[in-house]
């Protein structure tokens, strides 16, 4: 599984208040999560964004508050995958529950620039900088992981398994 696009790059403790304000919580609707995505930071963001570009953050991205619409207004806008020094636990648990790939890859987060043409192969283990020529090497995600990715988060993978069963 693969994805290609434009680094965004954030540092350190990015948290869930500032991907999606609290104000927006009423909501469950991804357009709207989607056009409020990281305001917090740079107000702007959503509309530079085109679909298949990644978010690079530094260590601790997605703590705070335990929200899913932090993940899911990151995926809403179209990032295909964000990859950071490390992640808050929850907001891992969180984005692979609604199909959002993150990727741990300390050295690449260090070298890439904003702007730079990103390539994510998640079976292989691999981030290539197209920008700079660079390759990286990360810890592939398990099959399972692959396949909730593919299904669009827990409940679509649930959901398949349970029609199979009927079928049978």
């Amino acid at each position: 599984m693969k994805f290609r696009g434009k680094a965004f790059k954030f540092g350190d403790d990015v948290d869930t208040d500032v991907i999606i304000p609290a104000r927006y919580l009423n909501t469950t609707d991804p357009k709207v999560l989607a056009s409020h995505c990281m305001e917090g930071i740079d107000p702007e963001f959503p509309k530079k964004v085109s679909p298949g570009d990644m978010i690079f953050g530094g260590r601790n991205f997605g703590c705070g508050s335990s929200r899913e619409h932090a993940p899911l207004a990151i995926k809403s806008l179209g990032i295909s995958c964000v990859v950071a020094k490390s992640f808050a636990r929850i907001f891992y648990r969180n984005s692979f529950n609604i199909g959002l790939p993150l990727v741990e890859c300390e050295e690449a987060f260090e070298e890439t620039e904003n702007g730079d043409q990103i390539e994510v192969d998640l079976e292989k283990g691999e981030l290539k900088n197209l920008s700079q020529n660079k390759v990286y090497r990360f810890k592939p995600l398990p099959p399972f992981m692959i396949e909730l990715i593919r299904e669009g988060g827990l409940i679509n993978y649930i959901s398949k398994r349970l029609r199979e069963r009927e079928v049978l």
